[in-house]
């Protein structure tokens, strides 16, 4: 009987040392899904030029220059200058810094609000999770861009205010998604064994349900950086985010918009560069996707 017993266990050893590391999964991955991979390296490059910046743009990108007002592309100037004589490409690059600076730590700022209210919601249930759902079912009927121009309409015009208006306004989001995945994986066998053993809350919560749902949450979060990146140049293009002269894509865009026949090389760039970004990270995540997933 002990020897039957014990041979499920092994068997599952088994199984878990055949299964691929995830760098040997991220390759895999990366060879059966090439656009994917394509993806991770441009948004990487987008990293580099962001922390990078001071070093690859070679102007000034907020020094004005009146006697190269709105030239055309140029060897001197790749992206043409705008309507004061700054060099596009610098803003451009410049612009990389503060777009993902707003991707990344709103939707961080999301995790930390959202997934220890997930948590517990899921994990105790009864009326705190209901009381929890009923709040997060009203804060996402306001639309994520009408409660972000709000917040920062209140908080005032600015990059870190931008920053904490989208990431509230994506915290809804991050709490679902972690209650859903705690209610599912509390009904694991190994979360009950640990609870028949006398594991207390926070251990259960901390040691058998967290780690085993972060997967799914940073998937989430790379698919979410996009959404938020273009919903900061949508605050910038409106006034509400990065004031000028801050080199940021939305406010290069609503500058843009006065000289789309005379300039309008000052449009496609920062349009351009929020397009191959949002797309960018999405191809990462759904490769993210495929690396991350146990089951694969």
């Amino acid at each position: 009987m002990a020897r039957e017993a014990t041979l499920p266990l092994a068997l599952a050893g088994d199984a878990a040392a055949r299964r691929p590391g995830v760098v040997r999964r991220a390759w895999l991955v990366a060879r059966r899904r090439p656009a994917a991979a394509a993806g991770a390296a441009v948004v990487l490059l987008y990293v580099g030029m962001a922390l990078g910046a001071p070093w690859i743009a070679p102007f000034d990108p907020v020094r004005t220059d009146w006697s190269q007002i709105r030239k055309a592309p140029s060897r001197a100037h790749p992206f043409g200058t705008d309507d004061l004589g700054r060099d596009g490409f610098s803003r451009v690059v410049w612009g990389a810094r503060i777009s993902m600076q707003a991707g990344v730590f709103s939707i961080l700022l999301a995790i930390v609000i959202g997934v220890p209210i997930g948590l517990v919601a899921g994990y105790y249930r009864g009326g705190l999770d209901q009381l929890i759902m009923r709040l997060t079912d009203a804060w996402l009927a306001f639309p994520f861009l009408i409660l972000a121009i709000g917040l920062v309409t209140i908080l005032g015009p600015s990059l870190t205010n931008a920053t904490i208006a989208i990431g509230l306004g994506a915290t809804p989001t991050y709490i679902r998604l972690t209650r859903g995945l705690v209610l599912a994986t509390s009904a694991e066998d190994y979360v009950q064994s640990a609870r028949a053993l006398g594991a207390g809350d926070v251990r259960l919560m901390g040691r058998h349900i967290l780690p085993n749902i972060v997967s799914a949450i940073v998937v989430q979060a790379t698919v979410a950086i996009p959404t938020a990146i273009i919903a900061e140049a949508v605050l910038s293009f409106l006034g509400l985010g990065v004031q000028p002269p801050a080199p940021s894509w939305g406010t290069m865009l609503n500058t843009a918009q006065q000289f789309l026949e005379q300039a309008p090389w000052m449009a496609y760039w920062p349009g351009l560069a929020i397009f191959v970004l949002a797309l960018s990270f999405n191809l990462a995540g759904d490769g993210l996707r495929d690396v991350l997933d146990p089951r694969g």
